[in-house]
């Protein structure tokens, strides 16, 4: 079984941690330090007196006595003795020790005197009564070694200093780590409910709730985190749409398609059924054959339109763009429509400068313009559709203009949604086909890098502009 400790904890716990390591090492490196300063400045002390007792000497031989009586009053007061021997280790005068000077050295300490070296001894604790701090000092008369003065003070004083000097550091500790305690409490308090708050939002995520936020600053890794996740939240909001969106579309697109499907399949089956029965005349064979292959027809063209809005959707098209002369692309299209057109007692006309060219695929710009002047036709009775082209700006622009039943203004984003006029056809529509043309034109468009718009007023028409690069 896992153990869980909480943020909270682990952070204070860290920081404690950190904070009595860094303290500990703080003070021993300070203790040895303010140590090594009291016994330096001891033996320092003890060193300039020894060399002004010698100097003094030196400049008063003949009041040797005097001088060592009056260093011996200033001396006391600060708890310092001295002895002043000879070359022989006899004591001269001494302060207090009595004993040979020599059964106080060590050998080498002898030799390093004798020799004019300074001996000092920070800290001994059995060659004197008491422990102490000594420094030994050479006597040199005339380039010769005549003596030596040894100075002592008592390391009580300068233990107690140190002992002082710990005791602040340990108060100073204990205040430090608990501000730092409750500094650290503070701060994990915070951030942790800062992590709880990002936890309870994770879980309404992933419960399906995509509205959640947190607030957010970018003062920190956390704060950056928040905002991150209120990143993620938002494209999973956007992403939960569209897949919502898309699967409306499917399901409509199912209906649609089903619907597009079985009214030319039930007429098909009904002509095959009445033939198979007898049930059609000789005479009406002819017009059932033929009615038969327009709902054959209509229902290749349902399958290719989808197949063609896929295939753009998808990226599957390859655009061969060329130059070509606007002039005689809108005359071909013309002609070839002339004949749909005067079934709708409608005219078309063509109004382009021969110079006008458009930079295009022409494979799709025809299936554009078919699919947009058909359309027109469509919903125009005894009018004209005119067939316009011009350049503006490094651009060509192509107008088809009708003067038909125009569209509702609050329906003219709608009609480049797939099957719109299918869903249109089932209640007031009394034109056809499958809507899926206009769907076709807007991606072809696109992937021109080119735009269109359309202008409508109820009653008096419908303007087509479509803008092309050059």
């Amino acid at each position: 079984m896992k153990v869980k400790v909480k943020y909270l904890y682990q952070q204070l716990a860290s920081h404690v941690s950190v904070i009595v390591i860094a303290f500990l090492i703080l003070s021993l490196l300070f203790s040895h330090y303010v140590e090594q300063f009291v016994y330096d400045s001891k033996t320092e002390e003890l060193a300039t007196y020894g060399q002004t007792i010698l100097r003094d000497l030196d400049r008063n031989p003949r009041n040797t006595t005097g001088t060592l009586q009056a260093y011996e009053h200033v001396l006391d007061g600060r708890d310092i003795q001295y002895i002043l021997f000879d070359e022989q280790s006899a004591i001269i005068y001494s302060t207090e020790l009595k004993a040979p000077v020599i059964g106080l050295l060590s050998e080498e300490e002898w030799q390093e005197i004798k020799n004019g070296k300074t001996v000092t001894v920070k800290q001994d604790f059995e060659r004197f009564d008491e422990a102490v701090t000594f420094v030994l000092l050479p006597y040199i008369q005339h380039n010769q070694f005549v003596g030596g003065i040894l100075l002592t003070s008592p390391i009580k004083g300068s233990r107690e200093v140190i002992a002082q000097m710990n005791t602040y550091l340990i108060f100073t500790m204990i205040l430090a780590l608990v501000v730092a305690l409750l500094v650290s409490w503070i701060l994990s308090n915070f951030h942790g409910k800062r992590i709880k708050r990002l936890r309870e939002a994770t879980s309404l995520v992933a419960q399906g709730d995509y509205t959640v936020r947190i607030p957010s600053a970018n003062v920190d890794e956390i704060g950056e985190l928040a905002g991150d996740f209120n990143k993620m939240v938002e494209k999973l909001d956007l992403s939960m749409e569209e897949i919502e969106s898309l699967e409306n579309r499917r399901r409509q697109f199912m209906a649609d398609v089903s619907h597009e499907l079985r009214t030319p399949l039930t007429t098909i089956r009904g002509i095959i059924e009445g033939m198979r029965n007898d049930m059609i005349s000789e005479e009406e064979k002819e017009k059932g054959f033929q009615l038969a292959s327009n709902e054959t027809m209509r229902l290749i063209r349902l399958v290719n339109e989808n197949l063609d809005y896929e295939k753009i959707r998808s990226n599957q098209i390859t655009l061969l763009k060329q130059d070509i002369q606007l002039v005689e692309l809108l005359e071909i299209i013309k002609d070839q429509l002339d004949g749909v057109a005067a079934e709708q007692q409608d005219k078309i006309i063509v109004d382009v400068a021969p110079h006008v060219t458009v930079h295009a695929d022409y494979d799709r710009l025809t299936q554009i313009l078919i699919n947009i002047t058909k359309n027109s036709i469509q919903f125009t009775d005894n009018g004209t559709i005119f067939l316009r082209g011009y350049t503006r700006d490094d651009m060509t622009v192509i107008e088809i203009e009708d003067t038909g039943i125009g569209i509702d203004p609050e329906d003219i984003e709608k009609i480049w949604g797939r099957f719109y006029k299918a869903i249109v056809s089932r209640t007031t529509n009394p034109y056809g086909e499958f809507g899926l043309g206009l769907s076709i034109v807007k991606q072809l468009v696109t992937m021109h890098n080119g735009t269109i718009d359309v202008t409508s007023e109820k009653g008096k028409g419908t303007k087509f502009i479509i803008t092309l690069p050059n």
